[in-house]
């Protein structure tokens, strides 16, 4: 008893550096961004050695969300969730997709890993700079319908100005209730053959509900506090978005790659033997077990994805209204216009969104350590 506690003890002073240093820089940090967020830090004044800094609660926060200053950020925090998605779709899906065609041991397997992976070097600057000229409107892509004898393509990649998609932002809330009802259901739909009762318990019932209360309450309250304004998904982003899943659909492919390999060969065999196919048994056994890798994938590049800022600004450069993110208007917020409360209340909004997508993981993490 006593030896464990001193293990303990020597535990606690042994971690204990890096646990100040950790509430001091991160958490720290974190306290004093949200701190400066209530301020009205910013102005003329804003660089002085001792600037006048006056508390003045959520305004910041308020003028994002419903003032008319504040449209190009709800404008780019609509772009930020389509990069996410999209990012996701496409870097998971074609990371799988070439893990299992490389999974089969095809010719040459070897160098074309290396050739996949290879974007992965790259910086994003780097690799911003190659799809911007690759995009250019009057070059690149557009003119490879001449070589075929045909009349060149007259798409602007990074600056079209169309947007599909739109809704009004006073509709905002029962979008994202409807989108939840409609994933809900969707997968209630999915487990519905497996585990009935689980099946309507935990995804059906609540889709159902979801849907139904935005159907007849979700706009009431958005309709009383935001003003009538279109946002939707806005084509010149195409081009940002498919630079970012060449870049890191070779991420995905080396996780995946990684997951089929350690899958025992008897496991395979033995699915062969039972009658299932190549697509059944990465259907039905392989993909399923590697669960926990797409969790982390995913987890990985939503926080990837709202942290963009780099490629953006190599492709797009920082004033490109149509391409958009938060995080390049917290930087031309906070150090071009000097507008240090602003842009800390921009900061704390996309800290807040990582959050949704890290902190369920986290607390399923410590729930399965916890059964373990």
């Amino acid at each position: 008893m006593r030896e464990a506690s001193r293990d303990r003890i020597k535990a606690f002073f042994t971690l204990l550096p890096s646990m100040i240093l950790i509430g001091v820089f991160v958490y720290g940090f974190i306290g004093n961004t949200i701190w400066t967020s209530m301020t009205d830090w910013g102005g003329s004044g804003s660089l002085a050695l001792e600037p006048e800094k006056n508390f003045i609660g959520l305004e910041n926060y308020v003028d994002l969300f419903t003032g008319f200053l504040g449209g190009g950020f709800r404008q780019d925090l609509v772009n930020a969730v389509y990069y996410s998605v999209m990012l996701l779709a496409g870097a998971v899906g074609l990371g799988m997709f070439i893990a299992i065609l490389l999974d089969r041991k095809p010719k040459g397997e070897d160098i074309l890993r290396t050739i996949f992976l290879y974007p992965m070097s790259l910086s994003f600057i780097v690799s911003g700079t190659i799809w911007r000229w690759l995009l250019a409107p009057q070059g690149g892509v557009n003119v490879l319908p001449t070589y075929v004898g045909l009349e060149p393509m007259k798409f602007d990649w990074l600056s079209s100005t169309a947007a599909v998609l739109e809704f009004n932002w006073q509709n905002l809330f029962q979008v994202i209730l409807y989108v939840a009802a409609f994933l809900l259901i969707m997968v209630g739909l999915w487990v519905l053959k497996h585990d009935p009762g689980r099946a309507v318990k935990r995804w059906l019932g609540p889709g159902v509900v979801i849907g139904a209360g935005a159907w007849l309450f979700g706009g009431l309250l958005p309709e009383a506090l935001f003003m009538e304004e279109t946002h939707g998904f806005n084509l010149a982003t195409l081009g940002i978005i498919m630079a970012t899943i060449w870049q890191y659909s070779g991420y995905t492919m080396a996780l995946y790659l990684a997951g089929f390999n350690g899958i025992s060969q008897d496991l395979r065999d033995a699915a062969m033997l039972d009658g299932a196919s190549e697509f059944a048994y990465y259907r039905h056994v392989a993909i399923p077990m590697l669960k926990p890798i797409t969790i982390s994938a995913v987890i990985i590049l939503s926080h990837i994805s709202l942290k963009m800022f780099d490629l953006i600004f190599a492709m797009t450069g920082p004033d490109n209204a149509e391409t958009g993110h938060p995080a390049l208007t917290m930087y031309l917020t906070t150090f071009r216009a000097n507008d240090f409360a602003r842009g800390a209340a921009i900061a704390i909004v996309l800290f807040l969104v990582a959050a949704t997508f890290i902190v369920p993981y986290l607390v399923s993490q410590y729930r399965q350590r916890k059964r373990g």
